[in-house]
This record gives C-alpha cells, sequence and structure tokens, in this order.
C-alpha cells in the first residue's frame, strides 16, 4: 500500500500531544497541534493563578488548565517520567524525584529537538470537533483565540482535518465529594485543583479529602501552617486517630454530612468544626469541543466506546485518544499508544478490523464496568500495546 501523507490535528501540547505529534511527523504527516494556553506543556506548565469558583463547578467560570502546586515534585523515579527513545536526564534538579520544572524543561527540550514547536499554534482553544464528511472522513475544527488580553470577543476560525487526535489532559475539570449539608456549610469548600501553597491556610482547621499522592502532599504541607488538618478516607476500615508522625493531622472515616454551624460530621462518629473542606478527589474527562452525535460519550467517568482506550470502532481511525489511562507508567503508556496511532494510518483499515472491534468491545464491557480504569489489566494492555507498536 502506498503511504499517505494525512493532515492531522492534535489537540492539547502536552505529554500526550507532543508525544503524539513527533510520531506522526515522523511517518510524514502534516500536523498541527492546538495549544488553548499561551506555553506548551500542558498540566506540567505551572500557572500561579487559581479560579474564581474553587469547587470548579461554575460551567462558565475562567478555566485555568494547570492543576500543579508550587511544590509538587513527581511522584516517580526521574527515569521513569521519560520517553523510551528520549530518556529523562538532569537539567536543573539532580534529585532522583525532581520538581515538575523539570519535566516542563524535559518536555521543551523534546520539543524542540524534534521540530515540534513550529506546529504548535498557542493560544488557539479548540471549541468544536465534528465530523463532517462521513464519506471522505472529514473533521473541522473550530478554534478561537484572542489576539490580546484586553479583547472580550475571540477571533474564530475554521479549518478542515482528515483525522484529530485527542490530547486534551484529564487534570483539569474536579470531581468533587457530595454529602449531605454541603452546600448549606458556611466554611470554604476548595478543590485541589485550585491549590497552590499553604499559606493562605494559616492557623485554620482545614479538612482534606482524600487519599491519593497530591492528598498527602498537600495535607502534609498545610499541616506546617494550620491549626488542625483533618484527613476524611473512604477506606471503611479506618477509624478515628491522631498520626503519630503529626502533632496536628487527624484521621477519619470518610464525612456523613455538614452542618450549617460549621460542623463536619465523620462516619465513624467523630467531628470537628472546620473553616475549610479541600477536595483532593481527582478529575472528571472532559471533551466540551467533541461533537460525535453520541457515539462517544463519558459514562462514570470512562470513555468510550473506545477500543484499548485509543479508538471508537465506529470513527477509527480518523479520531483517536492519547494519554487516557491514568495509572501505571503513563509516559510508556502514552509513548505506545501514540506510536501505535501514527503507525496505525499507514495500515489498510478493513470492514473486518471494525467487526472484531465490536465483538472485543461488547464482551469486555462488563469487565469494564465492574473495574478501575486500567488497574486490573493494566499488563495485558501495555503488552498488547507493545505488540502493535514493535
Amino acid at each position: 500500500m502506498k503511504e499517505q501523507s494525512l493532515k492531522v490535528a492534535v489537540i492539547g501540547a502536552g505529554v500526550s500531544g507532543l508525544h503524539t505529534a513527533r510520531e506522526l511527523k515522523t511517518q510524514g504527516h502534516d500536523v498541527t497541534i492546538f495549544e488553548k494556553t499561551n506555553r506548551l506543556g500542558g498540566t506540567w506548565a505551572y500557572d500561579p493563578r487559581v479560579e474564581p469558583d474553587p469547587l470548579g463547578l461554575d460551567p462558565g467560570r475562567e478555566i485555568v488548565h494547570s492543576s500543579l502546586y508550587q511544590s509538587l515534585r513527581v511522584n516517580l523515579p526521574k527515569r521513569l517520567m521519560g520517553f523510551l527513545e528520549y530518556p529523562f536526564t538532569e537539567r536543573k534538579d539532580p534529585r532522583e524525584f525532581p520538581g515538575h520544572e523539570e519535566v516542563l524543561l524535559y518536555l521543551e527540550d523534546f520539543a524542540k529537538d524534534f521540530g515540534l514547536v513550529e506546529l504548535v499554534r498557542l493560544e488557539h482553544e479548540v471549541v468544536r470537533v465534528e465530523r463532517v464528511d462521513e464519506v471522505s472522513h472529514e473533521w473541522v475544527v473550530e478554534s478561537r483565540t484572542r489576539m490580546s488580553e484586553s479583547e472580550e470577543e475571540a477571533e474564530a476560525e475554521e479549518e478542515v482535518f482528515e483525522t484529530v487526535v485527542v490530547c486534551n489532559g484529564h487534570h483539569t475539570e474536579p470531581r468533587i465529594a457530595e454529602f449531605p449539608g454541603m452546600d448549606a456549610w458556611p466554611g470554604v469548600q476548595i478543590h485541589s485543583h485550585n491549590y497552590r501553597t499553604p499559606e493562605p491556610f494559616q492557623n485554620l482547621i482545614v479538612v482534606v479529602i482524600g487519599n491519593g499522592p497530591s492528598a498527602i502532599d498537600i495535607l502534609t504541607e498545610i499541616s506546617s501552617v494550620a491549626k488542625e488538618v483533618h484527613q476524611a478516607l473512604r477506606d471503611s476500615d479506618i477509624h478515628f486517630k491522631k498520626l503519630e508522625s503529626h502533632d496536628n493531622i487527624w484521621q477519619h472515616s470518610m464525612i456523613k454530612c455538614t452542618k450549617e454551624d460549621g460542623k463536619v460530621v465523620f462516619q465513624d462518629g467523630s467531628f470537628v468544626y472546620a473553616d475549610v473542606i479541600k477536595h483532593c478527589t481527582g478529575y472528571k474527562n472532559h471533551f466540551p469541543f467533541l461533537r460525535t452525535n453520541g457515539i462517544v460519550s463519558v459514562d462514570d467517568n470512562r470513555v468510550g466506546p473506545l477500543y484499548k482506550h485509543v479508538f471508537p470502532p465506529q470513527l477509527a481511525p480518523w479520531l483517536s485518544f492519547v494519554g487516557l489511562s491514568y495509572k501505571g507508567v503513563t509516559t510508556l503508556i502514552i509513548e505506545l499508544q501514540s506510536r501505535w496511532v501514527a503507525r496505525f494510518y499507514l495500515a489498510r483499515w478493513h470492514c473486518q478490523v471494525k467487526k472484531r472491534w465490536h465483538h472485543l468491545l461488547k464482551n469486555s464491557t462488563s469487565i469494564w464496568r465492574r473495574v478501575d480504569g486500567l488497574s486490573a489489566t493494566l499488563i495485558s494492555f501495555k503488552t498488547s500495546l507493545i505488540m502493535k507498536t514493535g
């Protein structure tokens, strides 16, 4: 089969978008990367700003893309943060678990070394991706850009592409905990997306919901300035106790309810009168620009139907997703996914491939509804990607 150069739109200039663009460029495709912010790097481009809605519930709010806090360090050894063909070497931070600035420098060097910088359209927010021709499989990408900060109205433009790869990340749209009384509770509620530094919590009593890496980082950092920090955990085996290694941190079971007088009641029967509830409860997959007439949807934060979390069979290979997984060695999964996407365009798209994908998806739907993301099948998932990409 004669190799064909395709006009490809990549949505997002973070880790997924940059590596996908590199693989597509290597295969000879005409690539354009759309990036809504003023610099590449995605979530690794630290932004000191926070959103006006601290919980991130207002759909009309001004959205700050990055969720980084100032002190954040990676939670994997740096040798696992890089791509196989472009190792993560020391730049300015010699620590085995460097700060976020080191990751951004790595991504900027990656983009320069592979000629990706000139492919990125900065400050181009994609507001619509829609298939316009089912025969030729063409897609229109509508983007919006402001020429200056003072302009209220943004310029909009449309461009047609033969294929679109969605790489917009999944650390921007907050998920929050829900409990009775939360709307009437008089204190401040904040999602970790809008946390940057501990100083605003000086001498306050703070409840932190969650037990992930960010929750642990934030509650530990806040404890250095707060009067008290109380961690609410979903684990049913957790009961009220003080952490031995800290003078002002207590653990509880999950919040049972909150009261109008400021009381926070936990399921273990303990309670505290708090000033702040901080939701370190993760993020939603969110594609407000994508219009597929219901072919691709998000159900309980699962995007589907997608074959191997990449291709929607009815729209493949002309629409694909890279970087949806959130467990495991993320850069390795992204590298394998993007390589598969780029090489797939060189293969014939037979009807039997679609039929087989539909069959596999039908048989696996019940399984994916019972497991959390990739956790139960991570090894087989990676193995299958390696086999597909050589």
